[in-house]
Order: C-alpha cells, then structure tokens, then sequence
C-alpha cells in the first residue's frame, strides 16, 4: 500500500513538470461562501467570462485556478440561487481571494440572463449525473407532506420506483443494495423510515445531493449501480438560524449558530419525530378494551460543528443518529413483542491547505446499522419463562484520506486512499426458556476488511475535449478470501458546437457487500451479509453514450434549460439471490441461525440492463422543474430459479415518465405539480388454485358416499404460481400530485402554510394481488378470481413551516 501511495505523488510531479510553461505563471484560490451565514457552497462555477477556462469549488467550498500572469483578470463566480459575482483583480502573483454570494436573487427571469449559474451540462467530461438544489425538494409536493430526497429521485429518468409510496431506489436494472448512500462520506444502509414510506433525510440538514447513474469518478466504489452523495450544512456563522415545522405524522425543528465571536465556528442541530403512537395508543387500548398496547414511531437526529483553526486547516465533526420502533404489549396473554432498526453514524474530517494547489482531506469515519426481533413472554407473578431477542446489523469503521492538485486549467487531479473494518452480524440469537431450562446465545459475526487507492484527473486536451480517466484499484479480505481488483473509469466530451456536445463513457464496478431481499423492496428485514471464499464479488460493466444541450438564449422560459439524452448497456455477474424456499430468519428457524449458514441459502446468477433515458430540466427561473422519460429492459438469470431461465425482476418497467412543475406565481405564492407513469412491475402471482387430499385415517369401504365425504373433510387448498418466475405484469402506476405554498415574511420570522394533495384523481394503484373464491350467486356459479388491492386513494396533507 506504501508504493501504491508513493505512485500517487509521483504522479502529482508528472502532470505539474508536464505542463510547466516558460511564461510566468499564478494562482488565484479561495473558497465560496454564502454570505449571511457563511455556508462553504459546493459546485460554483468560478471562470473567466466569454471563455471556457474555469474550474468549481469542490466539497468545502474550495477553488483553485493557475492562469498566465497579466495585468487584469477577470473572474466571475456563479451559482443556482445566487447573485453572479464577478471581481476584476491584479494578477502579477499568487493571491487569495475569498468570494461572498448573496443567496435568493437568481430565482427571477433578469438574473438569469447574466451568466451561467452552474457549470455547463455540455462543457462537463461528467455524464450521467444529476444533482436537484434542496430549494426545489423542498417546494415539490410530498406523501403526507413530508418533504423527501429519496422520493424526488425516483422523480429522474433511469431510476425506477417500488412499491406504492416506496422510497426504494433501483437505477438502471441495479437493486437497492447496488446504490452508495453516503452522507458527510459515512455509508447509510438502510435510508427508510415506516418500513420504506419515508427515508431518513431530513431536507432540513441537507446542503446538496448528487445522483451519479453511471460514468463514475474513480474516487467512487463499493456499488454497481448508483452513488447518492448528500452533504449536511455547516451552520451558520454570523447568527443563530432555525426553522422548524409541523405535519399530518411528524414535526421538525433545526436550529444552527456560530459557536464563536470571530466566526471560525458553527454549529448545527436537527430532529424530526413522528407522533403516530401518541395518536393511534388511545384507539388500539380502546379496541382493545384495555389489554393491548400498540404503537410505532420514528425519529432522527442531525448534528454538526465546525472549526478554522487557520487559513489552512479546519475541522469538521457531524454526525446522524436515527430509529424506528414497533411494539405490541398483550396483558391479557403476558407477551410484549418489538421490532427494531435504526443507523448511527459519524465523521471527523479535517481540512488541510498545503498550498494553493494541493488540498487534502483526512476522514474518520463510523456508520453502524441495527436491526432487532424481540419476543418476551411472562408467567406468573412477572417471572420471565420465555425471551427472543434476533439481532442483525453491519458496523463500519473506515479511514480516508484525499487530495485534490490543480496544477494547471486544463487539469483537475484527485487521489487517495481509504481502508474500512466491516463487522457483519447476519444472526445473533439470545434465547432463554425457563420452562424447558433452556437458554441459547449465538453470535455470529463476521469481521472483513475493504480498502481502495484510486488517481482520476479531468483534463482538457483542447477547447473541443473534456476527458475524465481514472482507475481505482480495490481490495478485500475475510479470513482466508481475498479479492484484488482493478476499476478502469473513463469519461469524455466533445463540444459539437457551443452549447452542444456528444458524451460517452465506461466504468467497471466491484462490489463486496450484498442484501439478501425476499421482497426485493428494501424492508429492514432483509440482511446485509459480506463476500466470502464462498460468495464471490459483484461485478458490473456499464457503457453509454448521450448528448447534452445548454440552452443559453431565446425566450425567458428557454434561457437556463438542460437537455441530456443518453442510452446505456449494463451487465451484472455474481449477483446473489436467495435459493427457492429460502427465507429470512435462515428457514424462520433464529435458534438455527448457527448451524444453518447463510451461505446454503443463496444462489449466485447475472443480469443485465439497457434503455435510453430523456432529461430536459431547468433549476432556476419563476418556473422550474424537469420531464423525463426511460425506456429500459431489466432481466436476471440465476441457475436454480426459473429452471435456470431469464426472467423479469420485479422492477423492471418498460416505461417511465416524470413531469415536474414548479411556479412561483409571486412572492408570496408558490404552485407545484408532479406527475409520474409507469409500466407495471413484474410480479409472480397464482395463476390458480388446486385441492390436495390425505387419506383418512379410518376406510369404510360400504359406502362410496362416506369415503368422498371424508376425503373432502382432509382437503387443503393450494396455489398455483406456473412454470415461470414474475410472469404477471401489473397494472400501470401512475398518480398526479399537487400543492400549493403560502408564504407570509413578518418582522423577526418567515412563515410558509403547504396544503397539498397526494394522488389528486384518486388512481386505484396496484399495491399487491391475491387468489380469492368468489361464492356463487343465483346467475354464477362459485369461481376463484385474482383480486387487485391499492393502499393509497386521494391523501390531503396541511403543514406548516417557520423560519427565523
């Protein structure tokens, strides 16, 4: 690992005595500030304008630009949100200079015409990769009015939707194990709330979120399909800020402050909880009458600090802490049971500023995800004779360290290194039976080691070319297992005319961790298990190409528009599945989860996925939003499922479409709409129904009538699914959404009343189907028929929200 670090640096000397020039040459570096708060800004575009010499701030704000020296240069500073700032400066010798955006004043039409507020779809090397600012998130409508970052993604072309109200995300035939959710660089494994309808991201603490779909940076590993990158603000620095709001299900509140006089520190808090087992605890005991208490509630808890120990070093700390809870106590039988999930995580980063080319980033890093089962019965006078407590869960301590050179605006170079201590617990098992005198405690835990050391440089060869290369090379170990492979990514532009360019790309992506799903719709019941001698690595290759248009003139609804189209092909190799009859809680058996393995309950298979995805998306501007459509076929094959056949997976839809509005009608009114189509999901259900019969146990062979009569007596009835695996096609998903904002600016506060509507025309959408007999009536006789049921008709929300 030593040389592989030592290579990075004398790669770092390569590029700069590469592209050394005889003239005399500086650097102008900084970071990019909201003013009024401070906030370090990511992705502003800082360039010269009328030229395409330019560079953006990366994740702290951070910008560095290496031109000729001259007597003036001229600098614009740009940004989704912001006023365009632009400075003229003395450019003689290396100088800092740090830039202040004022935040708001880009929403209208006149703004919009003064620059570019992002950099350019078309002059990135990046394809396949959207980001949504959390200003719009929070202006769509919501399910129950809860606003969600998960939810507006399954919003964008290439990422199919689960289940109705499902925060599930599935990109590009990829399953919701294939996706790194990372938050401040910590792994969150399971992002829901109530069993999928919410995800634990509260908007409230969230500064930006990525998408990257495909043509991945080397800098990103460990999933096949997608990387969702979320950051949490930094708090503000020049006064104490909150914003807090109430809901149908849950209320929130952040506040965030500077911790200091002189503005080197801030801090930031936020919570949310639901309030659903207050409401519902009164109707369950009055149901009940009196004996059973029953109830089910989430909450999270966002925090994060900061501080300038100098111009060079500064240091982050943040943290996520999050839980869900079912419980149902019976008095009247002395039972109490629970089900348990939640995630913690946690990351120390600190900044360090070696000189105004080269920035670097150490990060420790914790996440941990729990899930529990617990059963406790009791017998006389509260004597305990009966617990069951299953737990499972993964832990992750990871090290990371980075660095971002700019040795010149032609490149771009980022490297480093990260090495991260997994402990998996498929199955822990505590039982005790004083009954039967018997108590069992198994603890199966499996400890592995995950590391990576990757180099990718964005370069431009010439004013037509935007070319991102890089190679990541990954490593993993468990006992005696261990995997060493190479990651080649690669990722090019190149400009047709201004404002047009045609893209292409390449990555390879291994995979070390797997989720064993039943349902395939991320429930906290599915398990997190690691790669073994036994179950080998995930694999995928993923190709595309597309086209990206700035509209950049025209009419004030034109001006600001981005248009990507892109068709992709992905193949997948080692993907794991549970084996036909196999299930959580290894055979619903926990007192055998040591002496069954996991590893005899799955089955390894490969997939593949291609279509074509459309995206015309405009960010800024009275009015906003996004169309988008996919196209795509999904199809896995696994030997022992299916008779070896492929098959459809459940999220496979054919087509997707998604219309986004967003209308600032004046500034005290804002009008939003969703609308969203989707072909119907794969499904295997019974196609119909079948009697088996037992003999009885006494045959009287005097009467045939008696022995058919007994025989029927023993009868069971059974389902019948067909030869083939998801076989069904569901009915079409689609919904229409909408809201409407009120916002009223008082003296010391700003207050926003949201009435919005989920499902406004009340569309019946197929949630699951089931055999059912239908009893005959005096002009049918008795049938079995496939019934459709829905769980979401029309749902009106009201909430309201307070700034100050």
């Amino acid at each position: 690992m030593r040389i592989r670090v030592q290579a990075l640096f004398f790669y770092l000397l390569f590029i700069n005595s590469l592209h050394a020039q005889p003239n005399h040459r500086v650097t102008v570096s900084g970071y990019v500030r909201e003013a009024g708060s401070l906030e370090a800004l990511i992705g502003v575009n800082v360039y010269l304008p009328g030229t395409t010499t330019g560079t953006t701030t990366n994740t702290y704000g951070f910008y560095s630009l290496t031109l000729p020296a001259q007597d003036t240069l001229h600098l614009a500073y740009s940004f989704v949100g912001y006023e365009t700032h632009e400075r003229a400066i003395t450019f003689r010798k290396n100088q800092t200079i740090n830039v202040l955006l004022l935040p708001g004043q880009a929403l209208t039409e006149v703004d919009v015409k003064a620059g570019r507020l992002t950099e350019k779809v078309s002059e990135s090397a990046q394809m396949s990769t959207i980001d949504v600012p959390v200003s719009q998130i929070k202006k769509i409508p919501a399910f129950l009015g809860e606003k969600d970052v998960l939810k507006v993604l399954q919003l964008m072309p290439g990422v199919q939707k689960g289940s109705e109200g499902q925060t599930g995300i599935y990109v590009r035939g990829g399953g919701p194990d294939q996706n790194l959710i990372i938050l401040d660089d910590a792994v969150v494994y399971n992002a829901n709330h109530l069993f999928g309808f919410f995800s634990v991201f509260n908007g409230d603490a969230i500064k930006s979120v990525e998408l990257i779909k495909g043509g991945f940076p080397a800098r990103y590993g460990g999933r096949l399909s997608s990387v969702i990158d979320l950051n949490m603000k930094d708090g503000n620095r020049e006064k104490l800020h909150g914003e807090g709001g109430i809901g149908l299900i849950a209320s929130r509140l952040m506040l965030e402050g500077p911790l200091t006089k002189n503005k080197k520190a801030s801090f930031l808090v936020s919570g949310r909880r639901t309030y659903l087992d207050v409401v519902a605890a009164p109707l369950v005991r009055q149901q009940s009458g009196g004996t059973l208490t029953a109830g089910y509630y989430f909450y999270d808890l966002n925090a994060k600090a900061n501080y300038d120990f100098s111009p060079t070093n500064k240091l982050y700390l943040s943290g996520y802490f999050g839980r869900d809870r079912f419980y149902a106590n019976d008095n009247s039988l002395n039972t109490a049971t629970g089900l348990t999930w939640g995630n913690a995580t946690g990351t120390l980063r600190w900044n360090h500023l070696f000189n105004q080319k080269l920035f670097s980033n150490l990060s420790l890093i914790f996440s941990d995800y729990k899930f529990q089962i617990s059963s406790v019965e009791k017998g006389t006078q509260d004597a305990q004779t009966y617990s069951l407590y299953y737990d499972s869960g993964i832990r992750d301590v990871s090290l990371k360290y980075d660095m971002d050179y700019y040795p010149t605006p032609r490149h771009s170079v980022r490297m480093g290194i990260q090495s991260t201590y997994h402990r998996f617990t498929p199955s822990a098992v505590v039982l005790q039976n004083a009954l039967i005198n018997q108590s069992i405690n198994n603890v199966d835990n499996i400890n592995v080691l995950e590391s990576g050391i990757y180099a990718e440089d964005t370069w431009r060869p010439s004013s037509r070319w935007r070319v991102n290369g890089g190679l990541r090379l990954s490593y993993f170990q468990q006992k005696d297992a261990s995997y060493f492979r190479p990651e080649p990514r690669l990722s090019a532009a190149f400009t047709l005319k201004p404002d047009l360019s045609v893209k292409a790309s390449y990555a390879m992506m291994n995979q070390y961790v797997h989720l064993l799903s039943n349902t395939g719709i991320g429930l906290p019941t599915d398990l997190w298990v690691p790669t073994t001698d036994r179950v080998k690595p995930q694999q995928s290759q993923q190709v595309a190409i597309g086209i990206a248009k700035d509209f950049s003139t025209g009419s004030a609804f034109i001006r600001g528009l981005t248009l990507t189209v892109e068709g992709y092909y992905k193949t997948m190799s080692n993907i794991i599945n549970y084996k036909e009859g196999a299930s959580f809680l290894l055979i619903n058996d926990p007192t055998a989860a040591n002496s069954v393995r996991w590893e005899d309950n799955v089955t390894a298979g490969r997939g593949w996925s291609y279509g074509a995805e459309f995206l015309l998306q405009k960010k800024a501007g009275r009015f906003s939003g996004w169309a988008g459509y996919t196209l795509s076929w999904t199809q896995w094959q696994f030997a022992e499922l299916n008779g070896g056949q492929p098959y459809y997976p459940r999220y496979d839809r054919r087509h997707d479409i998604s219309l986004v509005g967003i209308y600032e009608l004046n500034k005290r009114i804002t009008l939003s709409a969703v609308w969203v189509y989707g072909t119907g999901n794969a499904l295997t259900v019974p196609v119909g129904r079948f009697d088996t019969y037992r003999p009885s146990n006494t045959l009287i062979y005097g009467g045939t009538s008696t022995i058919v009569q007994q025989y029927f007596q023993n009868a069971r009835t059974n389902d019948d699914y067909g030869m083939q695996k998801n076989s069904f096609r569901a009915e079409a998903y689609h919904r229409f959404d909408f809201g409407i904002q009120f916002h009223k600016k008082k003296k010391h506060h700003e207050r926003t009343w949201e009435f919005s509507a989920y499902n406004l025309y009340n569309r019946r959408n197929p949630f699951f189907y089931r055999l059912e007999s239908v009893a005959a009536t005096t002009t049918e006789p008795a049938r079995t028929a496939l019934f459709r049921y829905s769980v979401f008709p029309i749902v009106p929300a009201v909430s309201y929200t307070i700034k100050f």
